[in-house]
């Protein structure tokens, strides 16, 4: 089993403070599990089991504990004296009224109360007018490609390219099978729509939201609006208006299922109000609710980027300065990144496409273009850095490279190419040609590692073809 450090790090700088800690993430994403290592690690640190109350409130053993005061009755018979005691409550949300049972336990200050929830309906009404101040929210996530590779081991770049395509619910992760994957992945989506949205929001048409669904899922990373959505159903023979399409829209956010991401004039300095873009909370759903043969990478890695920046703690927008697109804003605090996506920037013409936007921006936060590229460096301030490194290496959201014009960093799989190419132009050009077409071949196969395998050897001969003149 993945010991997901990073938030029992985080559960333990909030142990013993007196507010309640909500756990929430999209259903399935490893919350349950999390408490449960939580709790082992609690034990570990010299709390006795009777000190530790958990409750999973969707188990069947536990029904008569959805009674609010049997519920509130069960734990206050455990506690005894002014002891402190460590509350669990799993899925809270099924409880009716649970906001009034933990306003309640919440006035014992030898409580110390965790909660979880497949839901964002676990911050909005009741409960954060009963707990005002006294609650802190942790948004867990699916496993990041750090903790993915962790757990698999072997070479970042391939299991890059496993992630991808299986994104990070951790159950999913340990299926070899793909029809199980796809399976399990449908499954749990089924269990989202009709549990944590028609169930809890009261909508009858599930055909409706699954169309909404694939339509977004469809457009990660698209400026989309509730009207072009309304329009592509209508045009489709679903009847249906704004109003309900965004209803639906909120359904699906408020289940942690997607993230809607607005827009920020650099400029103008002002939000935006049209088009809107959305992002997954893992790309497995869209991998087996769209049924792809292979995957959208460049949206993908805008994907895994958003949510990385997410799960680092940053408030995320889209940036617009005079007509340009900058992929994200990222503010936590007093820290801002600019950040820019792309599966590669070797050519010239795109490199300066990618980076234009950049180039208007007039402060000196940091910017960041992430690629696939092997070969990475430092121009105008702009710092390109490997997606895949940038993803393991989380202790920075920013890291610091040479400022040079393009400093070059010179890998062993360069230095093994020129050792072979050395002795003839002629088998370089050959080298070169053939390199080529296998980047081509492998782009549109989609296969990432063999594209990248590819362009490292074609850069490498570049350069030495370059420096042979």
């Amino acid at each position: 089993m993945y010991i997901r450090e990073s938030y029992i790090d985080d559960l333990l700088r909030h142990k013993d403070h007196d507010y309640i800690k909500v756990v929430t993430g999209i259903r399935r994403c490893g919350k349950s599990t999390l408490l449960n290592q939580y709790q082992d690690r609690l034990r570990m640190m010299g709390v006795p089991k009777e000190r530790i109350i958990a409750l999973n409130l969707e188990d069947y053993d536990n029904e008569k504990y959805k009674n609010p005061k049997e519920l509130h009755r069960f734990i206050l018979d455990q506690v005894n004296g002014d002891l402190n005691y460590y509350v669990f409550l799993d899925e809270i949300q099924v409880v009716p009224e649970f906001e009034h049972v933990l306003a309640s336990l919440n006035l014992r200050k030898n409580l110390d109360i965790y909660i979880t929830g497949s839901n964002a309906y676990l911050l909005s009404g009741e409960l954060a007018t009963f707990l005002s101040g006294r609650y802190v929210e942790l948004l867990i996530f699916p496993l990041s490609f750090k903790e993915f590779f962790e757990y698999q081991g072997g070479n970042s770049r391939e299991q890059f390219q496993a992630y991808l395509n299986r994104g990070g619910f951790p159950y999913a992760v340990t299926v070899e099978d793909t029809k199980t994957f796809k399976d399990y992945i449908q499954g749990v989506m089924n269990t989202i729509i009709v549990k944590d949205i028609m169930g809890r929001k009261k909508m009858t048409d599930s055909l409706l939201l699954e169309s909404i669904a694939k339509f977004l899922f469809s457009n990660v990373g698209s400026l989309v609006t509730i009207k072009k959505i309304s329009d592509y159903l209508i045009s489709n023979d679903r009847k249906t208006t704004s109003p309900t399409v965004e209803t639906y829209v909120k359904g699906l956010m408020e289940a942690l299922t997607l993230y809607r991401v607005d827009r920020y004039d650099i400029w103008g300095k002002k939000y935006l109000q049209m088009n809107s873009k959305y992002y997954i909370a893992d790309l497995s759903m869209r991998q087996a609710y769209l049924n792809q043969r292979r995957p959208d990478i460049g949206h993908g890695l805008e994907n895994i980027v958003f949510i990385e920046l997410k799960r680092r703690g940053y408030e995320v927008y889209v940036g617009n300065i005079k007509g340009l697109e900058i992929d994200f804003i990222a503010e936590k605090y007093d820290d801002k990144i600019y950040v820019q996506v792309s599966q590669s920037v070797m050519f010239d013409e795109v490199y300066e496409r990618e980076t234009r936007g950049f180039l208007k921006i007039e402060d000196h936060h940091p910017k960041l273009l992430l690629t696939l590229d092997e070969i990475c460096g430092a121009d105008d301030g702009i710092q390109h850095i490997n997606l895949i490194d940038w993803l393991i290496d989380d202790s920075n959201a920013v890291k610091t490279y040479q400022k040079a014009d393009m400093v070059v960093k010179e890998t062993k799989a360069e230095y093994s190419i020129i050792e072979e190419v050395e002795r003839s132009k002629k088998h370089a050009e050959l080298l070169l040609k053939e390199k080529l077409a296998e980047f081509e071949q492998a782009t549109i196969a989609g296969d990432t590692w063999a594209a990248t395998e590819a362009w490292k050897t074609v850069v490498g001969v570049q350069h030495f073809l370059k420096r042979g003149k």
